[in-house]
């Protein structure tokens, strides 16, 4: 069982949080979370591409010139692939490029990618955030005295003033427990969790 210190802001220790194994000390294997990630990816991407093929050209509804007895190459339309102003062959279309990935392996990626981060050491558990109101100041020193610079923050729910108050710092990211996600957690060095929002994610995953 995974044991991590709480911490408080100061990161000054105030307790002990047990972590169940089968979630948080998951054997990691690169070709699940790669998968989810790709699919994460790929459901984002707006799929808008779109050239004009021969249909959708304006004009070319009259044939250029007779069939025969010009001594030229037979021609049907000025919106032939082959002419100038003509339509493009199997260009790119409007498409989704999403692709189907199982929800347990979404979970299963999930718990993956936390252990990676319990396993190198790149996860701190905090008691919560004191924060009065809205202040970048306050917060980047916060994050001074936690050593934060590339963080994600998982909290239990929303809490305005804390993004009011990191959402100018670079590479700072803050998610709800339940908006929790494999990309988001590989791509952030360090992965600072509130010690209720860890048991919530903890109980949604086992």
């Amino acid at each position: 069982m995974a044991v991590l210190k709480i911490y408080d802001q100061e990161k000054k220790e105030v307790g002990e949080l047990s972590l169940a194994p089968e979630v948080f000390e998951v054997p990691v294997r690169p070709e699940i979370l790669n998968l989810v990630v790709r699919a994460q990816r790929a459901s984002q991407r707006a799929g808008t591409h779109l050239v004009k093929n021969r249909a959708l050209c304006s004009g070319g509804g009259v044939k250029p010139w007779r069939q025969k007895g010009t001594g030229r190459a037979r021609a049907g339309s000025l919106r032939s692939p082959l002419w100038k102003g003509g339509g493009t062959v199997f260009g790119p279309q409007p498409r989704s490029y999403e692709f189907k990935v199982n929800k347990k392996v979404r979970r299963l990626a999930l718990r993956m990618a936390l252990s990676s981060r319990v396993a190198e050491d790149g996860m701190l558990v905090l008691k919560g955030f004191e924060l009065k109101e809205a202040k970048t100041k306050e917060f980047a020193q916060i994050m001074k005295n936690l050593g934060l610079k590339k963080a994600l923050i998982v909290t239990s729910d929303e809490d305005k003033i804390l993004s009011l108050s990191a959402r100018n710092i670079p590479g700072i990211t803050i998610l709800q427990q339940d908006q929790l996600n494999v990309y988001d957690v590989l791509r952030h060095h360090q992965l600072i969790m509130l010690a209720d929002a860890a048991k919530a994610v903890e109980e949604r995953l086992k």
